[in-house]
């Protein structure tokens, strides 16, 4: 299906990121995000206001899409065409946000487990004999009596 054979009102119908897989697989060759942008403003003929207050949208729509990459040189390209080798990591605060829930999942989990009453009073008074016995032959020296003996 052409691109630029299509109707208008056929293509409003579309998503931009259906648009965008159309034209990259026309092209068949990467572009960066204000060229394929511009792509779609031209074929809507939208407003160039509209290129400039949505295009910020756009790349977010474009890196949540699993049809396309983002390549090292910083063009867009159909995944299909790439082995994932070639794929570049996007840094998102999401990741960072999961992290940050993760953790404070386990921090909830640990204070949980800090006010179970797991102490078994059985062994309380075994506990309590081992220690005396122990420190029965301790001996508490004061720091004077400590220095006298250097």
């Amino acid at each position: 299906m052409e691109l630029n054979n299509m109707k208008k009102e056929d293509l409003e119908l579309l998503s931009h990121k259906d648009i965008t897989n159309l034209i990259l697989m026309e092209t068949k060759k990467p572009l960066n995000t204000a060229s394929l942008f511009q792509k779609i403003v031209s074929l809507l003929e939208l407003p160039d206001s509209y290129f400039e207050t949505k295009i910020a949208d756009y790349y977010t729509a474009l890196t949540t899409d699993k049809r396309f990459i983002l390549l090292e040189d910083g063009t867009w390209d159909l995944r299909s065409r790439h082995t994932s080798d070639k794929v570049i990591k996007i840094e998102d605060d999401d990741e960072d946000e999961e992290e940050e829930e993760e953790m404070e999942d386990k921090d909830d989990l640990i204070d949980s487990l800090d006010e179970e009453d797991n102490y078994d009073d059985a062994d309380d008074e075994d506990y309590d004999d081992d220690t005396n016995e122990e420190l029965k032959d301790l001996v508490v020296i004061d720091e004077d009596e400590l220095e006298l003996e250097d």
